[in-house]
C-alpha cells in the first residue's frame, strides 16, 4: 500500500478484458489503480458468493470501486462487503427500473435461458450483446476487448444481468452515463452525470471526460 494515495479498483463490462481501461489515465501522484479481472463462476454460484471472491482482491479500506456496464452490477454487490470511499458506475444501471424493456421482457419470458452462448462466444453477436454497436467499425474495434468467452461465465453473467433486481439505488452511489447509450438508454436512467455524445463504450472513446469527472467525484 502506498501511503497517502487513493486506491481505485475497476471492474470491466460483460466479457471485457482489462484492456478496456487502457485510456483511463488517472494522475499517478494521487491515485493507485487496480483492475479486477473476471473469474470463472463455480457451478450454481450466486452473485453474493461470486462477489465475495472478488472482494478479496480489494486490500485497502476507503478505496474507490468503479464498475462498467455489467461490472456496475457486480460492484454494487461487492460494496455490501466493503467500506468504500466512493462507489461509481459507468454505463450501467442502479436499479431494475433502469433496465431497458427488452431485458425486462427476457426476464419475464425466460427467453434468455435459450441464448446460444456456445455460439455467441466466438461470434460478433457477443459484441452486439455486450456493447450494442451500430457500425461495422465499432464491431471490429470493440470485439478486440471482449476476451472472456467461457460458456459458464457467459451463462452466469447474462442471467445475472437480466435478473438484476435491486429496487432502490444504493445511497451515495455515483453514476456516469452516456446520453447516446443504446444498451442502457439514458431515458431510463435517473440521477446520473450525463456525458454528451457518450455511447455505451464511452470508457474507450470518452476517457478524457471520464477522468475529469472521476477526479471531481473522488476528491470533492
Amino acid at each position: 500500500m502506498i501511503s497517502g494515495k487513493i486506491h481505485v479498483y475497476f471492474v470491466p463490462g460483460l466479457a471485457a478484458s482489462v484492456e478496456i481501461f487502457r485510456n483511463i489515465k488517472l494522475p499517478e501522484d494521487v491515485y493507485v489503480t487496480h483492475i479486477i479481472e473476471w473469474k470463472i463462476p463455480k457451478k450454481r454460484e450466486s452473485m453474493s458468493d461470486y462477489t465475495k471472491r472478488l472482494v478479496e482482491e480489494v486490500k485497502e479500506k476507503d478505496a474507490v470501486l468503479i464498475g462498467v456496464s455489467f461490472g456496475g452490477v457486480v460492484v454494487q454487490a461487492m460494496s455490501e462487503h466493503l467500506d468504500l470511499r466512493k462507489l461509481i458506475l459507468i454505463s450501467s444501471v442502479k436499479c431494475r427500473s433502469e433496465l431497458p424493456r427488452r431485458l425486462r421482457f427476457l426476464k419475464r419470458t425466460g427467453l434468455y435461458r435459450l441464448a446460444p452462448t456456445s455460439l455467441i462466444i466466438n461470434a460478433k453477436d457477443l459484441t452486439r450483446f455486450a456493447i450494442g454497436p451500430r457500425s461495422k467499425k465499432r464491431l471490429q474495434l470493440y470485439n478486440e476487448y471482449l476476451h472472456v468467452r467461457d460458456k459458464v461465465y457467459m451463462d452466469w453473467a447474462i442471467s445475472n444481468m437480466v435478473n438484476f433486481n435491486r429496487k432502490i439505488p444504493i445511497p451515495g452511489i455515483v453514476h456516469l452515463h452516456g446520453d447516446q447509450d443504446v444498451v442502457f438508454p439514458s431515458k431510463h436512467i435517473k440521477n446520473a452525470i450525463l456525458c454528451p455524445g457518450g455511447t455505451h463504450i464511452m470508457i474507450l472513446n470518452k476517457a478524457g471526460w471520464i477522468v475529469e469527472e472521476l477526479n471531481k467525484i473522488v476528491t470533492n
